[in-house]
């Protein structure tokens, strides 16, 4: 199998833009010969800092994966109602001009490649339900909006996110994963097309504290036909740089002595494969990770050791 790499969450441009570092690690990118393409983030434009730096250094045989939490959590910083599940119509309608967009910066990259590249859009059902009100409805009717658009090929897909539990802090705070099935399942009789729902591992283990809450969901998802993304991601509830319950994207523990690891990561070997055996990768429309890394001056050899590990680890999971 080839992966899905969330590049951004690794990049060495933690700070200025640096277009030169960039260019540097997407080249060693291109290099792993088990990764198909980018998991990329949409805030907007199709690339945050230069778009046609973007579209000079891709590989032309890669795919995508857009991802909009980066845009979601930043119009959430502006205005607490925004999201495609809100029950205020104008935090609604604002969340679903934003997905529009995204829509047109994917018209924009397959303009650019000459052929449909992007296998799916990660939507996300904000607002947080601490701080606005949010339903299974309002989400249903922005899919049934959203589903009537033309998508050039990509898959809507609902990335799963910490959902609000009443007396625990929430990363993310959205809805549940039993209201997004719901939801999915009234669009889905309403317009005949159908949304997946991706698991990212930290972001259920951050929910349900837990690594056996991963698979669970993924279970859930699966039941219910709609799984079609796992993304792993790590989180712990241990002190470390990388922060308690937090949505840091936290590396696996070393899958090997010596290798690249965080030891305080609740994503293990053996949690993986767990999740690789409730889910079956095989039904999978895309299957990859996205790690964040520390200390944040490691320099991009560094940075590419934990991915080269996670995808080599993969490659002996699915074999």
């Amino acid at each position: 199998m080839k992966y899905f790499m969330g590049a951004y969450a690794s990049s060495p441009n933690v700070g200025d833009w640096d277009p030169a570092l960039e260019t540097r690690y997407y080249n060693e990118i291109k290099s792993f010969d088990n990764v198909m393409g980018l998991e990329h983030p949409f805030a907007g434009s199709l690339h945050n800092k230069d778009e046609d730096w973007f579209l000079a250094n891709i590989d032309p045989n890669w795919e995508f994966v857009f991802t909009c939490i980066p845009g979601v959590m930043g119009a959430i910083g502006k205005n607490p109602n925004f999201g495609i599940a809100s029950d205020d119509d104008a935090g609604r309608q604002e969340a679903l001009a934003f997905i529009l967009k995204a829509r047109d910066a994917i018209a924009k990259l397959n303009a650019h490649s000459g052929k449909e590249v992007v296998r799916a859009i990660q939507i996300h059902t904000s607002p947080n339900k601490s701080k606005a009100g949010s339903s299974k409805e309002s989400l249903t009717a922005s899919l049934t909006e959203m589903l009537s658009w033309d998508w050039q090929g990509t898959e809507l897909v609902i990335e799963h996110c910490d959902a609000f539990i009443e007396g625990q802090a929430p990363s993310k705070g959205f809805l549940s994963i039993e209201d997004e099935i719901a939801a999915i399942t009234a669009a889905k009789a309403a317009t005949g097309k159908s949304v997946g729902i991706c698991i990212n591992w930290g972001r259920s283990a951050i929910e349900t504290r837990s690594a056996e809450g991963v698979v669970t969901h993924i279970k859930a998802a699966k039941n219910a036909g709609v799984l079609s993304g796992l993304m792993f991601s790590g989180a712990s509830g241990n002190e470390s740089d990388y922060g308690v319950w937090r949505d840091s994207h936290m590396p696996p523990q070393a899958f090997t002595t010596g290798g690249a690891g965080e030891p305080s990561s609740l994503m293990t070997a053996d949690t993986i494969k767990d999740c690789l055996e409730a889910a079956g990768p095989d039904s999978l429309l895309y299957l990859g990770a996205k790690l964040g890394i520390r200390p944040r001056d490691a320099g991009v050899v560094e940075r590419l050791s934990y991915n080269r590990a996670i995808f080599s680890a993969l490659d002996g999971f699915v074999a």
